[in-house]
């Protein structure tokens, strides 16, 4: 076997995915080296589980990155959302119309992963290196200073100031390194499968979403008129599919109150997905290394935050840490206050997301927001808000909105939650495990209306 060379460069990210390569090309306009390596060998690679769906919160992101520009050259769906309830249709653009409200885009991991990765391969200062497989750090001391592992061609080695470990949430980075994690079940499972010649209502192409207390699910359009439509049931369920799966998701989803006709329509995938994805936060840096995307914090794939927190972590790391690669400041102080962003940004809204996630039967302030939102097209687009992840929680229950929705529905929180919420909720923290962070709003005591 050949000598093991050891490269060196400002940054090396293991991992060239949604997250991976969006930091790589931030880094390198900034002026930074980056090694960025993938164990996979071909471009055309992708992720298979996934929503399709990146929310609005990364608009920002994908603007910067050209990758809005060129998601809408590939058809990419500017997404939107209705929700179902037992209340009603929630429907934030029914005042508005479409294209009003924020939006980020529906679309194939299939379209999206080789996109990015063509785009990062193209960027000046940034090595793209697929095939190649880390399974070492290289330390001295207590921090980290590279990493290690094999490719077609043999032993590698990579040094750099900064390993980034965008590698997904069983991230190799992150194991290795030791990085402290707090993990959630997942009370429900999903399955989902591409289909063509679904029609949607009104010719829209905004995306339904089901809460049906405690079952949900999803009808998103992407791009090449290509519906996925997936079920995210309680655990309770999974009996109803072990024997017939395709045959139990398809049930399901013709039981959806004005759900797709799929008899009509061609399935052009096999039934894909799983029974268990727990949730794990992670201490999102340490000495020498980061982790961003999945690796530093897997939320419940229902709330469809992943590839937006992907992208944005990967520019709120780039912006904490650059100046200090390129030696105007102190590294290990730049990767506390991504940290401490990190935290700040997702503490919150992954808490309730968690919370949500096991299975449970709407908690009292869900079940006023949700039946106040089928009621009244302001607070349809409040949620909107909130749901795109553009507003912190304190915002979504600020007083002013409570009072609206009590006049709404004909009916007032109880004094323990208003008291609850009258504290606000705590300001995120960066634990050495994980998040650590809590709400006055997950766990609320009584059940919906």
């Amino acid at each position: 076997m050949p000598e093991r060379r050891t490269e060196v460069y400002d940054v090396v990210i293991n991992g060239a995915s949604v997250a991976g390569c969006a930091a790589a090309i931030l880094y390198a306009r900034r002026g930074a080296r980056v090694a960025l390596l993938e164990r996979r060998s071909g471009m055309s690679a992708h992720k298979v589980l996934c929503t399709h769906y990146i929310q609005a919160s990364a608009y920002p992101v994908m603007a910067e990155l050209g990758l809005a520009e060129a998601l809408d050259g590939i058809g990419a769906v500017r997404n939107s959302a209705d929700y179902w309830t037992k209340w009603g249709w929630i429907k934030p653009e029914a005042e508005t119309g479409p294209g009003v409200l924020p939006h980020g885009y529906s679309v194939r991991r299939e379209s999206l992963d080789p996109l990015l990765r063509r785009m990062a391969a193209e960027t000046p200062g940034v090595d793209l290196k697929p095939g190649h497989t880390v399974n070492e750090l290289i330390a001295e001391g207590d921090r980290v200073v590279g990493v290690a592992g094999t490719s077609a061609e043999g032993t590698f080695a990579v040094r750099a100031e900064l390993v980034v470990g965008a590698d997904g949430k069983d991230s190799t980075v992150a194991r290795l390194a030791g990085a402290p994690a707090e993990t959630a079940d997942n009370n429900r499972f999903s399955y989902f499968a591409y289909f063509r010649g679904i029609p949607h209502p009104e010719g829209r192409r905004s995306a339904r979403v089901y809460y049906l207390d405690p079952d949900n699910a999803y009808v998103m359009p992407n791009e090449d008129g290509v519906t996925v439509i997936a079920a995210v049931l309680s655990k309770a369920r999974l009996d109803e599919f072990r024997d017939d799966i395709e045959g139990a998701y398809r049930n399901f989803v013709r039981s959806l109150p004005e759900g797709p006709d799929i008899d009509k329509a061609e399935m052009i995938s096999k039934v894909i997905g799983t029974v268990n994805y727990p949730l794990i936060s992670r201490r999102p840096s340490g000495s020498g290394y980061a982790l961003i995307g999945d690796a530093a914090l897997t939320s419940d794939p229902l709330s469809a935050v992943g590839c937006a927190w992907a992208m944005q972590s990967a520019s709120w790391l780039v912006g904490a840490t650059s100046d200090a690669l390129l030696g105007n400041g102190e590294l290990d102080t730049a990767l506390t206050a991504y940290t401490e962003r990190h935290a700040m940004e997702t503490g919150a809204h992954h808490h309730l997301i968690a919370d949500y996630a096991q299975a449970r039967p709407f908690n009292e302030i869900e079940a006023f927001m949700f039946e106040a939102a089928a009621r009244d097209s302001r607070l349809a687009q409040h949620f909107h808000t909130f749901g795109s992840r553009l507003m912190t929680l304190e915002d979504f229950m600020a007083p002013d909105v409570v009072a609206h929705a009590e006049k709404v529905n004909g009916w007032s929180l109880s004094e323990e939650t208003l008291r609850s919420l009258a504290e606000g909720p705590p300001v995120a923290e960066a634990h050495t495990a994980g998040h650590g962070t809590t709400s006055a709003v997950a766990g609320t005591e009584g059940g919906a209306r």
